[in-house]
Formats: C-alpha cells, structure tokens, sequence
C-alpha cells in the first residue's frame, strides 16, 4: 500500500511534494507533528525536496556517512545526493548495494532507482522497481525511465496499470500526461488540461507545472501562451534551468535573438554529442564515384 494515500496524514506534503512545490514543503511541515511512525516518510520527503532545489551538499552534511548506516530510508537519501553532488561512481555503487540488501524499502526503491536510472543502469532501476507495491512515486519513475527509452507503449502500460489502483491520483494524471507528451497529436492537448489545471490553482502553482504547461502550449504552436507561462516560472525562479532552456527553444522558434549561460547543461550535452559526432565522422573518408 502507498504510505501517501489519501487515507494518510502525509497526503497533504505528498500532494505539495508531487506538484513540484518544495520550498512549501520545507517550509510548512514539521516533523514533529507527525505521529512517530511516519515522522521518517517526511524527513525523506524533505531531504528529496531539498535535493530537488538543487542543496545536494547541505543534505550531504545533515545525513553522515554514520547516521546513514542507521537506516536504509536515509542511506537511499545519501546515495542520490552524492550522485547529484558529483559523486557518481560511488553513489551508483551504492545504490546497487542498497537495491541487494533493501530492495523491499520503497525509498531504497524510488531513490536508489533513481540513481541507478541516472547513472544507465535502466533495467537495474526497473527490476528494483517492480519491487513496489502501489507506490505511485515507484510508477512515476517507472514511467519516466520507459519514455527516456523511448518505449512510450510501457510507459503507457504502467501508466494504465497505476490507474486501476490509484484511479484520479495526481500521480497518475501526471503520468498519463507525460505519456501524452510524447504520444503527440490530440494527446498534447489532453496533457495541457493536466499541467493548466496545476500551474492556474493559486494553491498548487509551481515553476514546474508552469514550465510543462508552458511545453505543452509550444507543442500546440501556442507561442505567446507558451511565452507568458514560462515569464510565470522565472518569476518564480529567476534561475530554473529548465525554464531558460525552454525559453531559449522558444525563442529561436519565433526567431528572436537569445542566448544560454555556457554551462548550461543543455549546451555541455550539445557539445558532448557534437565531439562524439565528429569522433565517429573521422573513423570514415568520404569515397566519390566518376
């Protein structure tokens, strides 16, 4: 069973978790209000929401290598803030250690999975994965790793599978969603409804759900809605990455004059497949018939 059901006092810091607002889940919830039992659920829910607004180095000095031992919930913590922090051979080790020994713990499952997933040991994260039982968290990822593999009819799958014992979950809506992103078509517009309905609620906004509604409009040729969304994101946060990404996109659609910061990440891997390209091109010597 899902801890975060809506049968359960985390539902309330689940659903801001899931609809991208973290600093509201750090600054709204305290762990001592909580009853003992799950005073741990959100503890993690609070170390993913900081890792999340990219203090990977902070949870690293809160959770020591020692008070990791203690517990498989923060060991699986651990490893995904070293991953993020620059750690990546070590984190990856240890997640697969975590997965061997834990592999039945839903955080070890989602967070080493996600380690896993990152560092390209795709089927190391599902088989992990497939270990949940009715974590909607586990199915996003499961989602999410299907479509990076461009198997979108899996990701479909899962998506449809989360359905039949989650039903209107937002987990779910937002699974489908992304699977409509990349079905295409009609199904564009279907997602749009999904990240409108988040990013226009004055109680669940986010520069997330703005910056995928902001997509959704781009992929619809709704430009200047698509530009209005992403505004809203980067007034949220000036410095979302994935919002000065889109708007760059966005802005050589339309043909205007823009610019990204050199180590942005969508640059260093345009330049890391551009080197590899021109590795591969020098292997061949174009050959010309008379």
């Amino acid at each position: 069973m899902d801890p975060f059901s809506t049968d359960s006092e985390l539902v309330n810091i689940h659903t801001a978790f899931t609809q991208a607002q973290y600093n509201l889940v750090l600054s709204d919830y305290e762990a001592s209000s909580f009853s003992e039992s799950n005073r741990l659920a959100v503890q993690v829910l609070q170390y993913r929401a900081q890792l999340a607004l990219g203090q990977a180095s902070q949870v690293l000095s809160t959770i020591s290598a020692s008070k990791a031992s203690s517990s498989p919930d923060l060991a699986a913590v651990r490893s995904l803030a070293l991953y993020l922090n620059g750690s990546e051979d070590d984190a990856a080790t240890h997640a697969e250690s975590l997965a061997e020994q834990h592999g039945s713990n839903v955080n070890v499952q989602v967070l080493a999975g996600t380690v896993l997933a990152r560092a390209g040991k795709q089927e190391q994260a599902l088989q992990l994965l497939a270990k949940h039982e009715g974590s909607l968290d586990a199915v996003a990822l499961i989602v999410q790793i299907h479509l990076s593999q461009n198997r979108v009819d899996l990701a479909k799958k899962e998506a449809q599978s989360a359905r039949a014992f989650a039903q209107d979950a937002l987990g779910v809506n937002l699974c489908e969603a992304w699977v409509g992103m990349r079905t295409g078509g009609d199904a564009y517009q279907a997602a749009f409804y999904v990240f409108e309905e988040l990013a226009q609620g004055t109680s669940t906004v986010s520069a997330a759900s703005l910056i995928a509604q902001a997509v959704a409009e781009l992929h619809l040729h709704r430009f200047e809605e698509a530009e209005s969304a992403l505004g809203q994101a980067l007034a949220l946060e000036p410095e979302n990455e994935t919002a000065l990404v889109d708007k760059y996109v966005l802005d050589t659609i339309t043909g205007k004059e823009t610019t990204l910061p050199k180590d942005t990440e969508l640059l260093e891997d345009l330049d890391a497949k551009r080197e590899a390209f021109q590795q591969a091109l020098s292997k061949y010597s174009p050959k010309f018939e008379a």
